[in-house]
Order: C-alpha cells, then sequence, then structure tokens
C-alpha cells in the first residue's frame, strides 16, 4: 500500500491501517526495491493508494522519486489519476499520537 501526504504532515500508520482493514509493517529498502518502479506512480506491482485530504488544498505539488534529482511537479487531480488513490485522512491529527 502507499500512502502519500503533504511534506508538512506525517502519516498515521494506524489510521491508514483502519482504512486499508489490516494492520501495517514498516517495508525495509529491499522490499521497496522490488515493488517499486517510480514513485508515487508506475509501480512495478500497482499498491492501494491513500492519498492525504490536505494535498486537494494545492494547486500544484511536487513528488520526488528518492534523489533529489527526480523531482516531478504535478496537480493533486492528477496524482489521484495516476494512482487510483483513495483521498482520505491519512495524517496525524493532533492528540491523536
Amino acid at each position: 500500500m502507499l500512502a502519500v501526504a503533504s511534506g508538512i504532515n506525517r502519516v498515521d500508520e494506524k489510521r491508514v491501517g483502519a482504512l486499508l482493514g489490516e494492520a501495517l509493517d514498516r517495508a525495509d529498502a529491499a522490499f521497496v526495491r522490488a515493488k517499486t518502479g517510480f514513485p508515487p506512480c508506475a509501480h512495478a506491482v500497482p499498491p492501494v493508494a491513500f492519498l492525504d485530504e490536505d494535498l486537494f488544498a494545492l494547486d500544484e505539488i511536487w513528488a520526488a522519486a528518492g534523489t533529489p534529482n527526480a523531482i516531478f511537479r504535478l496537480t493533486p487531480g492528477e496524482l489521484e489519476r495516476l494512482t487510483a488513490g483513495r483521498i482520505a485522512t491519512v495524517k496525524t491529527l493532533a492528540g491523536s499520537l
């Protein structure tokens, strides 16, 4: 699964696990390399994706792909289309830590 949040937000793993319907474990680097292509889209194995609702307050977003030289600009709508992501609250909310 893939959770995408604004750079100012932190993903709440329990919240995303509840959306997914199962507990989450953090992926190690080998797992990520085996499953991804060019994050956050064109993965080798398409993930279930959750997109934080805060992204949709922005006109444009910039996504990074693992190096400082691999970034690209897109709109939240384009991200939604590319990932087939579900818009949801994935960020940690005040008092939920």
